[in-house]
């Protein structure tokens, strides 16, 4: 069960957070899989502006129970036959990891606001791309008509510390490649991605347990 006054209470408890760390104007990005729409609901309510789905067919189930969603980002590993049924209510693609994930992408949903998922920690259940094919894969995105408007990595399961590598290396292939937003960091480790120069955080367990 949901509740709103609580999701508002962690909501803030985050924000504290990143300012803390020195990211006041970080984007804080409510991860509501798992959840029913009355997450998204509570969420919303509570200032929440963005919010992250993993799944395509709970993602779809939950939005057939809401008039009004906040900016959607779908964040999870997407096989192509599902990017048809999402073309209409993803607002931004942060999990592009391969070329032909995005040319489907761009036949459904011309223009579309992409981000491409670099591979930070080896570990095969993130997905990604290797870091190395990062500039080829941006260039062939935007050749197709995409919107690639930064990159999103992953940290490791393990102690925060351990992904500041990772994340350090996110932020330099962003400036490298002149794009705007670096996502990075979770509710275990938003603090080493915000001092790493994160954009936007994806945060999940922290606002809805």
């Amino acid at each position: 069960m949901i509740d709103p006054a609580d999701v508002a209470v962690r909501f803030k408890a985050v924000q504290d957070r990143l300012v803390a760390a020195g990211g006041a104007d970080v984007r804080l990005v409510a991860v509501t899989k798992g959840f029913g729409p009355e997450a998204i609901r509570a969420a919303a309510a509570a200032g929440v502006r963005d919010v992250g789905e993993s799944y395509a067919q709970e993602c779809l189930a939950k939005l057939e129970w809401l008039d009004e969603v906040p900016t959607l980002h779908f964040i999870g590993g997407l096989q192509r036959n599902k990017v048809r049924r999402l073309a209409s209510v993803v607002d931004v693609w942060q999990s592009v990891d391969r070329l032909e994930l995005g040319l489907e992408i761009a036949r459904r949903a011309p223009g579309a606001t992409v981000m491409v998922q670099v591979d930070l920690s080896g570990e095969e259940t993130k997905g990604g791309c290797p870091p190395g094919d990062t500039a080829d894969l941006v260039a062939a995105l935007t050749d197709v008509g995409l919107d690639v408007v930064g990159l999103m990595g992953i940290g490791p399961m393990a102690e925060p510390e351990a992904a500041r590598p990772g994340f350090a290396m996110l932020r330099r292939l962003v400036d490298e490649l002149a794009l705007t937003e670096c996502s990075m960091g979770m509710s275990a480790d938003l603090e080493v991605a915000v001092q790493e120069g994160t954009t936007m955080v994806r945060v999940g367990t922290d606002l809805f347990g």
